[in-house]
Parts: structure tokens; C-alpha cells; sequence
């Protein structure tokens, strides 16, 4: 098998690990995976503005920004109330911010956005492990 098989090959299986993992994840899992993509996103975002390569930059951002719509459209305003209208207002400055990064070619904004996105994702994280979340996977 050539390099460029084995490369295919390789990327073929990783989708389709990426797929099973979506198929038989928790709700709760696909949010920590969305918030798992939106960083890779943004760190590469970074590299890309460091390297001046302008339009994977932007390429970036966008997906970093999608996510955070995903984010957004994930939230149950009714049974999150306050909470849910502050994580809708965050993720809404996470995005502004990331566009602010990108026209200003400005690490230090994503930096920011990464900061902010990880705080939320290790509250996020700590549900998983909380015991009530455990007796009820609704919880």
C-alpha cells in the first residue's frame, strides 16, 4: 500500500471512528465533544494567525464560531432559565470576540475565547461526575 493509501485509509477509519462516537454518545458527551472541537479549532486558529496563513485562520474561526451556534441551539431555556440565558450571552461574546480576533489578527483574543470556553467546559465536565448525574442521566 502506497503512503497515500495508507493516508486515506487512515483518515477513512478516524471518520468513521468520529462517526460511532457521535452515534453512541450521551447528550451529554456531545456537548463536551462540541466544546472539545471548538478548542482544537480555535489552538489551530492560533498556529494558522502565528504562521500568517490567513485564510486557514479564517477557516478556523468560522468552525470555532459554528460550534458555539451548535453550543446556542443546545441550551433548553426552559429548563435552564438563568443559567441558560448567561451560557447564551457567553457563547454570543465567545463569538464576537473570535471575529474581533480574526480581523485584528489578535492571538490574545483567542486566548481569551480559550480561557472562557474552558471554564465552561470544566464546569460542563464536573456534571458527569457529579452522583446525582450518575443515578439519573437526566439529571
Amino acid at each position: 500500500m502506497s503512503s497515500s493509501g495508507a493516508r486515506n485509509a487512515l483518515n477513512q477509519y478516524s471518520q468513521n471512528a468520529v462517526q460511532t462516537g457521535i452515534e453512541s454518545a450521551s447528550p451529554h458527551r456531545l456537548i463536551q465533544m462540541l466544546m472539545e472541537g471548538a478548542l482544537d479549532k480555535i489552538a489551530a486558529a492560533k498556529g494558522y494567525m502565528e504562521r500568517g496563513e490567513i485564510q486557514p485562520k479564517g477557516q478556523q474561526i468560522a468552525s470555532a464560531i459554528s460550534i458555539l451556534e451548535g453550543l446556542k441551539a443546545s441550551l433548553d431555556h426552559e429548563k435552564g432559565g438563568e443559567i441558560a440565558r448567561n451560557l447564551e450571552d457567553l457563547y454570543v461574546y465567545m463569538e464576537r470576540r473570535l471575529l474581533e480576533s480574526s480581523r485584528d489578527n489578535d492571538p490574545a483574543l483567542l486566548d481569551e475565547v480559550t480561557d472562557l470556553l474552558r471554564e465552561v467546559k470544566e464546569a460542563w465536565d464536573a456534571i458527569a461526575n457529579h452522583p446525582a448525574a450518575q443515578h439519573n442521566p437526566a439529571a
